[in-house]
């Protein structure tokens, strides 16, 4: 009697821990970074899509790269782009462009391809709407590491 009890609570445990595995969402999807290689140079990349800009409740707190956000850098979150990588950014409604340094990763909702600072969003001109159709254009890529002071 006694060891079927201690059975039975084993088991009950044993399913309990099995299903606490963290649910992954279709928005949730882990991201495997594409490594550039060889002489960065020669490496293009360009791409369209939606910016938005970091909220007010980022400030101060730390990036992926590991400083600490500022809503005053001109600064941006990118899924793929090493740390340190500066790309320019075209609002293609108002045709207004800046240029931002890549400290962190995101955004992380489906359709949108950079996430920049307030600084960088006002420069941009779409504080108000909060989303903008933008172009970016790598002017030099990062090798990964960053150096607050660069910024």
């Amino acid at each position: 009697m006694k060891n079927s009890v201690y059975r039975y609570i084993f088991l009950v445990l044993l399913l309990f821990f099995s299903s606490c595995v963290p649910y992954m969402g279709p928005y949730d999807e882990p991201y495997e970074e594409t490594p550039y290689e060889g002489d960065h140079a020669d490496v293009k990349h360009t791409e369209k899509g939606i910016a938005s800009f970091m909220a007010d409740e980022m400030q101060n707190k730390r990036t992926a790269s590991g400083i600490p956000f500022n809503l005053r850098d001109m600064v941006a979150a990118h899924p793929t782009l090493p740390f340190g990588s500066v790309v320019d950014v075209t609002n293609l409604q108002n045709k207004s462009t800046t240029r931002v340094t890549i400290i962190d990763r995101g955004p992380f909702v489906r359709g949108r391809i950079i996430d920049l600072s307030f600084a960088a969003a006002k420069e941009l001109g779409f504080i108000v709407q909060g989303t903008a159709e933008v172009e970016i254009n790598l002017v030099r890529l990062g090798d990964g590491s960053i150096i607050p002071e660069e910024l």
